[in-house]
């Protein structure tokens, strides 16, 4: 089974001035099909372009939602060798990916949600004897 590796790139956001070239469709287009050309002749086959949203700050405190759009391509990996080599750990290596760092740290709604399931582990306390007599000051 062929194992791929895929490549995210943002999608121009300006078109490229060129001869000849005068509207703006034609100007983004021009754009466009040169990123496509330049991963092509890389040896990247183009899959299709996403609207991708992302949480982003805003001022000090505050944070929105931007969405960016993004091209993605992929590209055929050379099969490993079968007898599990370095050369096949190498590529899975490369291939891991990191979390994001921002989704590594809990928020406090998270932290309460794994405090509540789990289980208490603390004993409970003893109830106090009714029928013995308090102690008198003296």
């Amino acid at each position: 089974m062929p194992r791929f590796e895929y490549k995210v790139v943002p999608a121009p956001s300006r078109g490229i001035k060129a001869k000849g070239v005068k509207r703006a469709e034609d100007r983004f287009a021009l754009a466009l099909a040169t990123v496509m050309n330049e991963h092509g002749a890389e040896g990247w086959d183009y899959i299709r372009a996403d609207i991708l949203p992302a949480e982003e700050r805003s001022g000090l405190t505050s944070k929105q939602t931007v969405y960016h759009n993004m091209l993605i391509f992929r590209r055929e990996l050379a099969e490993p060798i079968e007898d599990g080599t370095e050369d096949q750990v190498e590529a899975e290596d490369r291939l891991a990916l990191a979390p994001p760092a921002d989704m590594a740290e809990e928020t406090g709604d998270q932290a309460m949600d794994d405090a509540a399931e789990e289980p208490d582990t603390a004993p409970e306390p003893e109830p106090e004897a009714e029928d013995s007599p308090p102690l008198a000051a003296q």
